[in-house]
């Protein structure tokens, strides 16, 4: 573990030799005006009001029902606002198979803006609502009415996760990608849409992609996670269908608007879109032409200084079988710098080569400036679903650390598939999550555990991290959702100390041969929702624990901070107690230490001197709660009970001196509420 005098001294030093830059700024009047925080993907304010003395007396200030619980419904000649089950009701008996997906308000995932004095949000349905900071009374929503055409092409459609803001100091927008293909944008004072943006307030993110509606439910990708305004121009990603039974599917794009007109100026394509394109030759046999996705659906982060935009892209088509696909399939899996103004392509790196474990980048990288042995560096950091954080030179792409290209397992008998040879592993910093499933990984709490957990796993492949998939089962870990996950990693722009939770789960693929009603043209599908599968001596479809008990040993949840300064690990620690494990009747007599388990997949949010973060347990009855750790130990220093689980990562605020941590939690109606410490506590600080 580093000592806090070397980071402090590492701090001083980073301060004079950036003092000139333009550094993680967005957070310091008290606002939160991007997803992150600030163009770096930080997730840190400078706010200090609430503290590690005063965290535990937190109150609810306001709550904000989410606007998705009534809805419009033209009856007649009038309008009702209805509960919004009863408007999918009769929406579904005027329109039968209107939806490939019903809608539902309950992934409210979004992170609220905040900007002179307002919080904007965006619903799962994909309505924006502008919100009072103060009273957290509804100042407008607007509502695409999205619902209305059908389903967006996505396995879990409804959800969002936020919006961006523009201003020039005389008019102010707010803008979002829809799940019928458009950005929007609207008068962020009214909610009115933005007649001079695009065709009357929306930009279409399906023109020019191709294979756009070639998905069940006929609609194009949406975007779902925020985009970026950097100056007058605003970049949006897409999210395009995993699990789809053709090889054909849309590609990733990440898309360049005029903020002021909502002119497309440019598009990066995650896929090549042509024989001469760079990365061309990595798809074998021309499959550029027809795969899709490697898309861009985590969030976006930038230097407006260097003018370049930072770029994590997702697997291609399918998640999970290349075979159609062979080659390395740039620019999948992949960080892209990329140019602001002209769209070109700076440097790239793939984290991983010809992916099949679904080892897409889910979330953007940070951004922030650190000293190397004595060296100044611009640095970004990706932290991966596979456990690694990448660390590069942001300028030239550079690695801070070596990284190494390793031989990986490459047998496999899923008929045409042929796997990378070797992959790329950093040598620091060293992976903040357990990689690999082996049989000394399995729980050994007690022999009879023990002896469980041996004949979960028997008939089915186990091996280091990148073992292939195969046809009777590979346990892969970590899972296919992370490792990191879509909440990303928060970091101290002060200390260069990024802090990542992750996830101790694993996954297995099990495939089946198509058959003619799926009008497939892959040689595999994935197995889902318990339909047959290839069981190719192992009828058992995943490792299942008897009585609940965890397959893995802890802690099966985690916080880890890194000092990007050095690529050391500076402290650990299992996020929650995990007492649902520890009280199990087999394991109670042990006394078992904090084992995790207790975390969600959103993020942390960082203060000048907390980490807060969200858990499901451990609160009075063992309900949700709101924690707040010691940046510099992982000590936990505060806890508050939440109203309900939470969904997104949260966020803070400073209104009237007052400061607020706004985060959205679950329930019979999901809501985003607002702590505060009481008045009294507020005005003496």
């Amino acid at each position: 573990m580093r000592s806090t005098t070397s980071v402090f001294g590492r701090l001083v030093l980073v301060l004079v030799l950036f003092s000139g830059s333009a550094a993680a700024q967005g957070t310091e009047q008290g606002e939160w005006r991007s997803y992150s925080g600030d163009l770096f993907g930080s997730k840190y304010s400078p706010l200090d009001q609430i503290t590690a003395d005063n965290f535990d007396q937190l109150k609810v200030a306001w709550r904000w029902q989410t606007a998705d619980a009534t809805l419009p419904l033209v009856r007649g000649t009038g309008v009702v606002e209805a509960p919004s089950d009863v408007v999918f009701d009769e929406l579904a008996r005027r329109e039968p198979g209107l939806w490939v997906t019903r809608p539902s308000i309950g992934r409210l995932s979004a992170t609220p803006l905040m900007a002179d004095g307002t919080l904007f949000m965006v619903t799962p349905l994909y309505q924006a609502a502008a919100i009072d900071a103060a009273t957290g009374e509804t100042r407008w929503v607007f509502n695409p009415r999205v619902y209305e055409q059908g389903s967006p092409p996505l396995p879990a459609p409804w959800n969002h996760r936020g919006a961006a803001y523009w201003t020039n100091g005389d008019e102010a927008r707010l803008v979002w990608g829809t799940g019928d293909g458009a950005l929007t944008a609207v008068d962020a004072a009214t909610g009115l849409l933005v007649e001079g943006f695009g065709n009357g307030g929306r930009a279409s993110l399906e023109a020019g992609l191709p294979r756009a509606r070639e998905n069940p439910s006929g609609l194009p990708p949406p975007s779902r996670s925020p985009p970026l305004v950097i100056g007058d121009r605003v970049i949006v990603g897409s999210s395009v269908h995993d699990y789809l039974s053709r090889r054909e599917n849309a590609p990733g794009f990440a898309r360049v608007y005029d903020m002021r007109t909502g002119r497309h100026l440019w598009d990066f394509h995650g896929v090549p879109q042509s024989a001469d394109a760079f990365g061309a030759d990595t798809w074998l046999n021309e499959a550029w032409r027809y795969s899709g996705n490697s898309n861009i659906w985590g969030n976006i982060t930038a230097d407006s200084e260097l003018g370049y935009v930072y770029l994590a892209t997702s697997t291609p088509t399918s998640d999970y079988y290349g075979g159609h696909r062979l080659g390395d399939n740039l620019f999948a899996e992949s960080l892209v710098c990329v140019d602001l103004e002209t769209g070109e392509r700076i440097w790239h790196f793939q984290f991983v080569h010809h992916g099949v474990w679904d080892y897409d980048n889910p979330t953007g990288p940070n951004l922030v400036d650190v000293v190397v042995d004595g060296r100044p560096v611009r640095a970004v950091a990706q932290v991966t679903k596979q456990g690694f954080t990448y660390v590069f030179d942001r300028s030239t792409g550079e690695p801070i650390w070596p990284i190494e290209e390793r031989s990986v397992q490459t047998d496999t008998d899923l008929v045409g598939e042929l796997m990378a040879p070797t992959q790329p592993f950093p040598t620091r910093p060293l992976p903040f999550e357990y990689q690999g499933a082996t049989r000394d990984d399995l729980i050994d709490f007690t022999p009879d555990v023990r002896r469980m957990a041996l004949d979960a796993v028997e008939n089915f492949r186990l091996g280091p991290l990148y073992t292939p998939l195969s046809l009777r089962g590979t346990i892969f870990r970590p899972s296919a959702g992370g490792g990191a996950s879509w909440g990303g990693a928060a970091v101290d722009p002060e200390t260069g100390v990024i802090y990542v939770p992750s996830r101790n789960a694993h996954s297995v693929m099990r495939f089946r041969e198509p058959v003619p009603e799926d009008r497939a043209t892959l040689r595999y599908l994935l197995s889902r929702g318990g339909s047959p599968f290839v069981e190719a001596g192992n009828p058992v479809r995943t490792p299942q624990m008897p009585e609940g008990l965890p397959l893995w040993k802890p802690p099966y949840s985690r916080m880890t901070a890194i000092d990007l300064n050095t690529g050391d690990h500076v402290w650990m620690t299992p996020t929650g107690d995990g007492d649902r494990i520890r009280n199990h009747p087999r394991l109670r007599h042990l006394d078992l230490p904090p084992l995790g388990g207790d975390a969600g997949r959103n993020g942390p949010m960082l203060t000048r001197t907390l980490l807060i973060y969200t858990l499901s347990a451990g609160g009075s009855d063992d309900g949700p709660r709101l924690v707040a750790y010691d940046k510099s130990t992982g000590a936990q220093v505060g806890s508050v009970d939440l109203p309900g689980g939470a969904i997104g990562t949260p966020m803070t605020y400073l209104l009237d001196g007052r400061q607020y941590v706004a985060v959205t939690v679950g329930g019979a109606t999901p809501a985003l509420i607002g702590l505060a410490l009481p008045d009294a506590s507020a005005t003496a600080k």
